[in-house]
């Protein structure tokens, strides 16, 4: 393989030029996440609601938030989304609320990227640590988060009554 075959993995902060594909990036996100065991609450509890369009171009503009898109060879594949919250102690947490890559980029380093991008959003920030949201089950993406140090802290357990 020549250097020049090598895919070129990038993770920038968003900016409103990339909105349009955030928006696609998003939803193809929700549908995956929502078909996992799961999912179902998930989508109807955590995912973001309302205009995909408008809440994400408020986020790029948000002081609390990073959104960043990352790249293959130049071609946005990949988004992730961090917020900084600050607790009732006055602690500021980092929770990464979205992170995705489209299957046909995964396994060449570019969640990599982005994550190692949102978690150094955080340190600069003044974060004391970073949660995330994994499914139960899917074990890609708790081994994934596990591979940055993110390990369980809790368990939400749920009966369905219908």
């Amino acid at each position: 393989m020549t250097a020049s075959s090598v895919p070129h993995e990038e993770a920038r902060p968003a900016s409103p030029a990339d909105v349009d594909g955030l928006v696609a990036l998003a939803a193809a996100a929700a549908d995956e996440k929502r078909a996992q065991k799961g999912g179902e609450v998930w989508w109807r509890r955590e995912r973001r609601q309302g205009d995909l369009r408008e809440a994400l171009a408020a986020l790029i503009d948000a002081g609390d938030h990073e959104v960043v898109v990352g790249t293959l060879d130049g071609a946005v594949v990949g988004y992730g989304v961090v917020r900084r919250e600050q607790l009732a102690d006055g602690g500021l947490l980092g929770v990464i609320d979205d992170l995705y890559v489209e299957p046909g980029a995964r396994a060449v380093g570019l969640g990599e990227v982005l994550m190692d991008h949102l978690v150094r959003w955080c340190r600069d920030q003044g974060c004391f640590g970073v949660d995330s949201l994994a499914l139960p089950g899917d074990r890609s993406t708790k081994n994934f988060f596990e591979s940055f140090g993110l390990v369980a802290r809790a368990i939400v357990v749920h009966r369905p009554l219908t």
